[in-house]
């Protein structure tokens, strides 16, 4: 991935730009680099500067712990024994290689390189250098997710509207090959329901009742809670089971073969973004 494909977006704080870097759409990290051009000409100094403090170290240490699993907490300890002194010096190599520290990176390149941290740290050098600049670039970055959102949202609601044209092809052939006359409004509904259910065990892995149970507290059903690419792949699974159904295939073998095109369609969406805004799995 080069340089220019690694910067997601710039946050712009009173006449400072910042990126932001991300190598998978979803975990970000913001430039230090860039923030401390606001005070500094020889960023990385001032960056290891604020390092080199046991409250900063102690911080990260907590941080890594809360949202970092993988994190080694009791080498930790050991790292962090001569923080503040003046013979400390904070390694981020080491951070990431040996204590497995995935909150500050350092990133090589003559564009786009630099020390990057993720958004609580990053906000805890600034406020460290400015707490007036830091209310800027808190500002910028919330509109940046705002602005965020608002695509995704659009693109999440395209995405269903589509799913829910392409579910009409979906009946209409349930209704042609599977619902024969001399059947009940209840046995109709069941076959309606059952078909239903096949696309949701091979998207989700779960019927539609065995999400609610586990989900009471979430608004709507399951498709409702759908991700960007769970919805694109939804409307490609009902038009290629309806396709299935007209072919006379038993319900067992279309559910293997809708079940292989989702595993192939969802990793293929991993990696796009549609126009400005990532793709989000969850």
């Amino acid at each position: 991935m080069s340089n220019n494909q690694s910067i997601k977006e710039t946050i712009h704080a009173n006449g400072i730009d910042i990126s932001i870097y991300t190598k998978d759409f979803k975990t970000e990290y913001i430039s230090l680099t860039d923030i401390a051009r606001f005070r500094s000409t020889d960023p990385r100094f001032t960056i290891h500067s604020w390092l080199r403090s046991r409250d900063i170290v102690e911080f990260l240490g907590l941080w890594e712990c809360l949202y970092n699993p993988t994190f080694k907490r009791v080498d930790f300890d050991t790292f962090k024994k001569d923080a503040g002194s003046n013979a400390f010096a904070f390694s981020i190599k080491e951070w990431n290689e040996q204590l497995c520290g995935i909150g500050i990176i350092s990133k090589a390149g003559r564009y786009g390189g630099g020390i990057f941290a993720q958004a609580d740290i990053a906000l805890e050098f600034a406020s460290w250098l400015s707490p007036e600049f830091k209310l800027y670039i808190v500002k910028d970055y919330q509109r940046l997710k705002t602005d965020e959102n608002s695509r995704l949202s659009l693109h999440w609601n395209l995405n269903r509207e589509i799913s829910k044209i392409n579910y009409r092809i979906h009946t209409d052939a349930i209704k042609g090959n599977l619902i024969l006359p001399e059947l009940s409004q209840k046995q109709k509904s069941f076959i309606y329901a059952n078909e239903a259910d096949l696309l949701n065990v091979a998207l989700f892995g779960e019927t539609a009742a065995e999400w609610r149970e586990y989900n009471h507290d979430k608004e709507g059903n399951i498709r409702d809670n759908a991700t960007l690419q769970q919805l694109l792949v939804l409307a490609n699974i009902e038009s290629y089971n309806a396709i299935l159904i007209e072919q006379g295939l038993e319900q067992s073998r279309r559910l293997i073969l809708l079940r292989n095109m989702v595993e192939r369609q969802l990793k293929t969406l991993m990696n796009l973004a549609i126009g400005s805004g990532p793709l989000l799995l969850k």
